[in-house]
Parts: structure tokens; sequence; C-alpha cells
């Protein structure tokens, strides 16, 4: 997919200009049908473009919502599979969630416990209302904010909008591996600085940033 976008819509036959020059340059060719043209928002990658920001596509917050708490194995792993599409808008995803993905390893039984369910029903909660995500503007620092527990690490990329407003750019968390759990709490501190900087190194390539 290919997205050519200009802050004004005067400048937009520019951009289109430069960019269908650079294809034709190296013989890449489009499908008309599939082109759309002028327009201020849409669907990409998954995703839905506007000036707002970046929103996760209803549907698939849908299909999170439509679930009922499963009893199986597979019906876990299609739960998780569909957060895992959309994890980028949710904070924390895997301290979250923990309780459910015990499920999954060898020395647990498939038990949906109290704890499962109301994990089950935060995430639910949550995605009545995701967040907008905003793409990062080269002019403002980048705001790194980084949080390690005894089972998971989580970062939230942030940076301020031209109205000195704080929005979330990007957020991203993992489980901790099993000799990872052995960590101190500072080491662990600084796995999750050391875990973002590898998952976001795109985002802060030549950019300012404050590590909170």
């Amino acid at each position: 997919d290919l997205l050519a976008k200009a802050k004004k819509r005067c400048d937009h036959p520019e951009v289109l200009r430069v960019i269908l020059s650079r294809l034709i340059e190296y013989g890449v060719t489009l499908n008309p049908e599939k082109c759309v043209f002028g327009v201020t928002g849409g669907k990409l990658l998954g995703y839905i473009i506007s000036s707002r920001g970046i929103d996760v596509d209803p549907t698939k917050i849908q299909a999170v919502l439509e679930m009922v708490p499963p009893s199986s194995e597979s019906g876990i792993r299609s739960f998780l599979g569909k957060l895992g599409a959309i994890r980028r808008f949710i904070p924390d995803l895997s301290f979250a969630v923990h309780p459910i993905n015990n499920l999954l390893k060898k020395d647990y039984s498939i038990d949906w416990t109290e704890d499962c369910n109301e994990a089950f029903d935060a995430v639910k909660r949550f995605l009545l209302s995701p967040p907008t995500l905003m793409p990062p503007k080269l002019d403002h620092p980048l705001i790194l904010y980084s949080r390690a527990t005894n089972v998971s690490l989580a970062c939230m990329l942030a940076q301020e909008d031209d109205n000195k407003r704080e929005r979330v750019i990007y957020f991203i968390s993992r489980t901790l591996l099993d000799y990872e759990t052995r960590y101190t709490q500072a080491e662990r501190e600084c796995l999750a600085i050391v875990f973002a900087t590898k998952r976001l190194r795109h985002y802060m390539l030549n950019q300012e940033m404050k590590v909170m």
C-alpha cells in the first residue's frame, strides 16, 4: 500500500507528481481501480488514517467485543491473536492479559479463573474507547515512558502536538522470559528501555528524546 500525504490540499498535486515520477522511474505500475485520490482519510494497512491521527479498525474492535470467555486452548489463542493485531493501541497489554496467557503454559491447565475473567472484561472495557495514535513529527521531541513489573515490560512513545497536548504514538509490551523474571527491578527497568529502543528504533533515529 502507498499513501501520499500533504499538509495542505494545494500541496497535494505536487506530492503526487513527485511520487508518480518516482514510480515511473523504477517501472512500478498501479492498478487504477485500487487507487483513490483527493481524500482526507481512509483504511491503510488495517488502520484508519485521517487528519485526527491513526485509529484502530472498528471491525477489529467489534471482533473482540463479541467474544465470550474462551473455554479451550484454541479459543484463548483466538482471543490473544485478535488483541495482538491491535496491541499498539493498548497500554501494557502483556501485563493486562497475563492471567490468560498463563493458561497456555505447559504446566497450567485450562482453568478459567476469576483473574482471567477480570482481565478479559478489563481489555474489552478499554476497547470501548481506544486512543487515536499520533504520527510522529520530526520537529518535536519524543517522550518515552517505560514500566517493568515482575511479569512484563511496557513502554509508551509519545509526543506533544501543536497544541502542547501529549499524544500517544505507540504502545509496546512483552512478557518477561523465565530468566528475566530473576532480574532485579533496576535491571528490568533498564531492559524495558532496551526493548523500546530496539522495537521503536525507526521512530527514534535523528530525533531528540526524553526518557521518563
